[in-house]
Formats: C-alpha cells, sequence, structure tokens
C-alpha cells in the first residue's frame, strides 16, 4: 500500500515518534492528540478497518489488546485508567485506511457527569 502513510511509517518511508515496535506491531505518538497521552497501535499488516478483517485476523487483534495493556503499563496508566477507541470508516472518524487502536490517557481527572450511563 505504497499511499498509506502508516504502512510508510511501518516502511521508514516516514517518520513518527515510535514508543514501541515488534515484528507484528508499531507504536506512536499520535501528531493530533486528543488527550494528555494518545498513542495509535497499528498492526504492521496493512487492513483497511474493522469491517475488512478476517478470521484469520483474530490472533493478531488479541494481540492488538496485549500491546495497549503493555504500553498503558510502560507509561504508568494501566492503575489511573485509560481508553480504547477504533474508528471505524470515514462515517465513524477513521482518517487513515488502516486499522489502528487509539490509546488515550493522562486526564487528570473526569467528573461523573461526563461519564456516559447506559
Amino acid at each position: 500500500m505504497d499511499d498509506c502513510l502508516f504502512c510508510q511509517i511501518v516502511n521508514k518511508e516516514k517518520s513518527a515518534d515510535i514508543i514501541y515496535e515488534d515484528s507484528k506491531f508499531i507504536v506512536f505518538t499520535d501528531i493530533y492528540p486528543k488527550a494528555p497521552i494518545h498513542v495509535l497501535i497499528v498492526p504492521k499488516k496493512h487492513i483497511l478497518s474493522i469491517q475488512h478483517l478476517e478470521v484469520g485476523d483474530k490472533e493478531l487483534i488479541g494481540e492488538l489488546f496485549l500491546i495497549a495493556k503493555k504500553i498503558a503499563t510502560q507509561k504508568n496508566i494501566a492503575e489511573k485508567g485509560y481508553k480504547l477507541v477504533f474508528n471505524v470508516g470515514k462515517g465513524g472518524g477513521q482518517l487513515i485506511n488502516h486499522i489502528h487502536l487509539h490509546l488515550l490517557a493522562g486526564w487528570k481527572s473526569v467528573k461523573e457527569r461526563d461519564i456516559v450511563k447506559p
């Protein structure tokens, strides 16, 4: 995927503030953060979105969440709490057509009125 920004970061054709990398994933700081801590956890395998997942991707997606847990521990936010977000498709706010998980944290506190109740 030559025109995919995240593939270009994976292939080191574009720079990013990389905080973690292994053979299957790369994690870097979001350039437009929505929280004091905002990182993107990106599989190196190019998958457009959640809607494009296949049965064979279930292990990769499970590992994605384990990477999120690892990053939360490394950033000392695991006990304080954090948010994980997938945006799916343009209508769901997905700007880059490559599956990625947002990890957001670092707010001083969340007011009870800000919590969405069922």
